[in-house]
């Protein structure tokens, strides 16, 4: 099961960054009316209100680089817990920008896992 875990984590993470760095706009996908987003301190709830955060970052090409995937399974909902720690590096930029990010996933009714909480910080200093 833990090893299981680890592989759906991993796949997440990696279909995650792709899109973003890819086509930030198909994130939606991956978000219900429920899930919840919190971007450096701002919350926000929804599908259509998470895309639209991600949408207006103020950069339009990015490459993220993936130091850490943890992933545990989280018992009570069928869901798992992934966290991410990594590089962020924007075009134009000579230093790239350290990050984490939490992500809570959860089943739905045909097999796949939705975002249901989503937490990102910037890592300074």
């Amino acid at each position: 099961m833990e090893e299981q875990v680890e592989t759906l984590g991993k796949a997440f993470v990696d279909h995650y960054y792709h899109l973003f760095d890819a086509d930030r706009s198909s994130l939606s996908s991956l978000y219900q009316p429920s899930s919840m987003l919190t971007f450096e301190g701002q919350k926000f709830v929804g599908a259509n209100d998470i895309s639209a955060k991600l949408r207006a970052l103020p950069f339009d090409h990015c490459k993220h680089a993936i130091s850490t995937i943890d992933s545990q399974a989280a018992a009570a909902t069928g869901g798992i817990v992934v966290f991410v720690s990594g590089s962020l590096q924007l075009l134009g930029e000579e230093h790239p920008l350290r990050f984490s990010q939490m992500f809570h996933l959860l089943p739905t009714i045909h097999g796949t896992f939705f975002v249901q909480n989503d937490i990102f910080r910037l890592n300074y200093g």
